[in-house]
């Protein structure tokens, strides 16, 4: 059974290892692998624990994926890549719409395709593409899918 909760300090752990791999395929995809930056660097840089809302998905007592978000944007979303397609990505952004139902937008990197359909599947559609510095990694240069949700 699928449980989601709020973020405790006993999460980081998986949550670091649960980032780190998902991370690098997510790059993979978005032909940026050379920006990868570990959890412990990336939480520091792009302020996770500054999110309002931070949450995990527990399956059968293991943490396998997590989610960050704003009242208005998801920010995070990584479930570990042994338990992708499993739809537990979307049951972590539906609880997040849940408690805040003001989340109307998520960035999706160019050629993520896999979390763009999950994404629209959920209600948002393309609304812009945008290239911009990489949150966090300011180095790379990235192409991001702007996603819109009708509030």
């Amino acid at each position: 059974m699928l449980i989601i909760r709020n973020y405790k300090p006993s999460d980081w752990n998986a949550i670091e290892q649960i980032h780190d791999s998902a991370r690098k395929t997510e790059l993979r995809l978005a032909g940026l692998e050379d920006a990868f930056l570990p959890l412990k660097i990336a939480a520091a840089e792009e302020g996770l624990f500054d999110y309002p809302g931070l949450f995990v998905a527990e399956l059968e007592g293991r943490t396998v994926g997590f989610a960050a978000c704003t009242k208005q944007e998801l920010a995070w979303l990584y479930v570990h890549p042994d338990y992708m397609g499993r739809g537990i990505g979307k049951r972590l952004v539906e609880y997040a719409i849940r408690q805040f139902p003001g989340i109307c937008h998520i960035e999706v990197l160019a050629g993520n395709r896999p979390a763009q359909k999950l994404y629209e599947s959920l209600g948002f559609a393309p609304a812009r593409t945008e290239t911009g510095q990489m949150p966090g990694n300011e180095r790379f240069t990235v192409t991001v899918t702007v996603l819109k949700r009708a509030e």
